[in-house]
């Protein structure tokens, strides 16, 4: 493919804080997929090592970076919710910390630095678009720069920027929402006013004349072989690989997916102040409605009670991230994820 340089149009969504590795990363490879390492929550050092590492998995991949962007947080507010939050911090014997740390992706230059002196075939943008001299810089040094979108609007933005492609981005994917407004109300994904993922690539083909990786809900060939037929050069699925060997994913994450009491996903800012897609769990039930936005604020206020839960097995207290399609989320060798899904394409 022109766009992504792999056998099948399929890639391994970035998963940051952990899902994704290295060995995740190459097993896609090896299946004849493509892969994006995930540089969110990683130093510039972490990202540097981790490239070293992949040039070994016999062929091309790319990066994925969280664009920088903090979002406002009324201190008041934030307060409130961490005195909200001590009881469930006291069940992990932890006390939160009620001061907001807005420090955002404060290494961005330094991993755009790492990027432009090891460039990869592929950068992949989240949480909106950098300034131009960086989009620009990256490009220069070969890499394809690719924007997540999840509106008309968005991808427009976008391609006025100059990216290369756009990785179209559905209400249904599981994880962080790339939208540029965090306060935005994301689409339902059932009933009335629902979008589905075919739609808005057709919607974004439209609006954006420019090559398009689709992903959000995909659960089995039929869905990815949807999208690719409305338009997409490629589909990218990452709740798929979640229970996979190589996935990075906590035990207690990977054993919630395949848990019969989760019976649906939810859009929730309780855990991070962005909107985000996971299991409904106690935590959403509990916080959702009193909880501020703020990322990435309310990222490090809960990061140590939900490191806490996963490793107590709390899957109640967890970001369980998830798309729709969890249910079909298998455990096994994640090559045979990817071989499934080509051989139905």
């Amino acid at each position: 493919m022109d766009l992504v340089d792999s056998e099948y149009p399929i890639v391994g969504a970035p998963m940051a804080g952990g899902p994704t590795t290295v060995a995740l990363a190459a097993a896609v490879r090896s299946a004849g997929g493509f892969p994006l390492l995930a540089a969110g929550y990683k130093t510039a050092e972490a990202l540097h090592d981790e490239l070293r590492q992949a040039r070994g998995i016999g062929g091309a991949f790319g990066v994925n970076l969280f664009v920088p962007g903090s979002m406002p947080v009324d201190e008041a507010a934030f307060r409130t919710y961490a005195d909200e939050l001590a009881p469930e911090a006291a069940s992990h014997g932890l006390e939160l910390d009620p001061r907001p740390v807005l420090d955002d992706d404060d290494q961005w230059p330094a991993k755009v630095a790492v990027l432009l002196a090891d460039p990869v075939p592929v950068v992949s943008l989240t949480f909106g678009l950098p300034a131009a001299r960086d989009l620009a810089a990256l490009r220069r040094a070969g890499s394809r720069v690719l924007a997540t979108v999840t509106t008309a609007a968005e991808a427009r933005a976008a391609a006025d920027a100059g990216v290369d492609a756009l990785v179209v981005q559905a209400p249904a994917a599981g994880g962080h929402s790339g939208t540029f407004d965090p306060y935005r109300p994301l689409p339902p994904v059932h009933g009335a006013g629902a979008l589905r993922a075919a739609d808005l690539v057709r919607e974004i083909s439209a609006a954006a004349d420019l090559p398009m990786v689709a992903t959000g809900g995909v659960a089995d060939a039929r869905d990815a072989a949807e999208l690719l037929h409305a338009g997409a050069a490629a589909v990218a699925v990452g709740t798929l690989l979640l229970r996979t060997d190589e996935s990075g994913a906590s035990q207690t994450h990977k054993d919630a997916l395949a848990d019969p009491a989760f019976t649906e996903t939810a859009i929730t800012h309780a855990f991070t102040g962005r909107p985000a897609r996971g299991l409904r769990n106690g935590f959403i039930e509990r916080h959702e409605s009193t909880a501020p936005f703020g990322y990435p604020a309310l990222h490090h206020l809960t990061r140590p009670l939900r490191q806490a839960a996963a490793k107590a097995g709390d899957p109640d207290r967890l970001h369980l991230w998830a798309g729709t399609g969890f249910r079909a989320a298998r455990t096994g060798p994640a090559a045979d994820v990817i071989r499934k899904l080509a051989a139905g394409l």
